[in-house]
């Protein structure tokens, strides 16, 4: 019998764990931490959604097995969202599918497409099952840039002439998490062009597709005429709608992506539960106040942790969407590192931040911030982090109000 399983040699400690364990030890023994390193909104869904919620969990035919694939009525409110928010027609039956949240989804999918020895082109750095999810599937995994330039396309063409077999997928994922860069419409319209003539999936994570600032909307793969032919895009209610917990996402797109990925989700589950998907109706079909509501407030959390934590001597640049701020290192501190600066920041500074490096070799330099502290908690992070920074040697600016 051999404890050596071979997935498990395919996946490297996590690294994010190790600030993770050490935050939850510290909050054990009472310390008051700020945690500025997971994606976890500290916002509520809508009233309307969690009374929709308690009435359909109420009923008693309600608690059986649900559809792997989502209930109907969810299907369809996914793709009237395309058809208003991005002007994209989709049909509910062959290019919607409902998954538990896109991590689940973009995991399914790598499943029913990959097989082993397979070449995926991932961004990096990156959110893990960008890449962790095709690894587990059996693929070998090829790194391109996150920055949607020049430099990113002859990237792609060089994987293309130089890569044995010739690489079958693309992930992309814009706004970016960790990096919160965005595109236009005319990147994916090159992009799709390039995946036409290449034979290539593209799997578009749009999860903040919601929280863009500065009046720049995010756009949707699926806009460019053709991209269907190629592309499936990822969607989640987590941050749009406050309802991470929840675990509802979607996949939208190429009907044979979707039916792969369909029959590949049969066999694993029976879908989320009736009760919370008939609540993820009532967010995409009810009032969408919310939306915007969270929009201003991660907009001015962004403002607040830019301009306190320059004036703490640490210069972030402001990110034009998402929830997350990808911060270099301070020039003082860069020697040590993603890791051990957020280990260090959290011992000393009572703030937790997730290290560049969990996100790919090409994140080392940098931390990742989380805007899901209120403003007064983001002034006391910066604060902490002007004494911390002082400490070595970091000179700051005027006092922080």
């Amino acid at each position: 019998m051999s404890d050596e399983f071979y997935r498990m040699k395919r996946l490297p400690p996590y690294i994010i764990a190790e600030v993770n364990a050490m935050r939850a030890a510290a909050r054990a023994g009472g310390e008051d931490i700020i945690d500025l390193g997971m994606g976890n909104p500290d916002l509520p869904p809508p009233d309307h959604v969690i009374a929709k919620l308690v009435e359909v969990a109420q009923k008693p035919d309600a608690h059986g097995y649900s559809a792997s694939r989502g209930i109907p009525g969810l299907r369809k409110a996914q793709a009237n969202y395309y058809a208003r928010r991005f002007g994209v027609e989709v049909d509910p039956e062959t290019e919607v599918v409902v998954t538990m949240g896109s991590k689940e989804g973009l995991a399914s999918l790598a499943t029913a497409i990959t097989a082993p020895g397979d070449v995926v082109l991932a961004p990096n750095p990156s959110y893990p099952i960008h890449t962790f999810g095709f690894i587990i599937a059996g693929a070998t995994i090829r790194s391109v840039p996150t920055t949607p330039d020049e430099r990113y396309f002859e990237a792609l063409e060089r994987a293309m002439k130089f890569t044995v077999p010739r690489p079958s997928v693309l992930v992309v994922n814009y706004p970016s998490n960790p990096t919160a860069e965005t595109v236009d419409l005319a990147f994916y319209e090159r992009l799709v062009a390039w995946a036409r003539e290449n034979k290539v999936w593209i799997l578009s994570d749009l999860a903040y597709s919601e929280l863009y600032f500065d009046d720049r909307p995010t756009v949707s793969i699926l806009q460019v005429t053709g991209a269907k032919d190629v592309a499936v895009e990822f969607t989640s209610l987590s941050k749009t709608y406050s309802m991470a917990g929840w675990r509802i996402g979607f996949a939208v797109g190429n009907a044979k992506l979707i039916a792969a990925m369909t029959r590949v989700k049969s066999y694993l589950d029976y879908g989320a539960f009736t009760p919370i998907q008939a609540a993820a109706c009532a967010a995409l079909n009810g009032p969408q106040d919310i939306v915007a509501k969270n929009r201003d407030l991660y907009h001015k959390r962004r403002d607040v942790l830019v301009e306190s934590f320059s004036r703490a001597g640490w210069d972030i640049p402001p990110p034009r969407a998402s929830m997350f701020a990808w911060a270099p290192l301070p020039p003082a501190v860069a020697h040590l590192g993603s890791l051990e600066f957020s280990k260090q920041l959290l011992t000393h500074a009572g703030v937790a931040v997730a290290p560049g490096v969990g996100y790919g070799e090409d994140g080392e330099g940098f931390v990742r911030i989380a805007l899901v502290e209120n403003e007064q908690r983001i002034r006391q992070a910066a604060r902490n982090v002007r004494k911390y920074l002082a400490s070595m040697g970091v000179n700051a600016g005027a006092k922080i109000a």
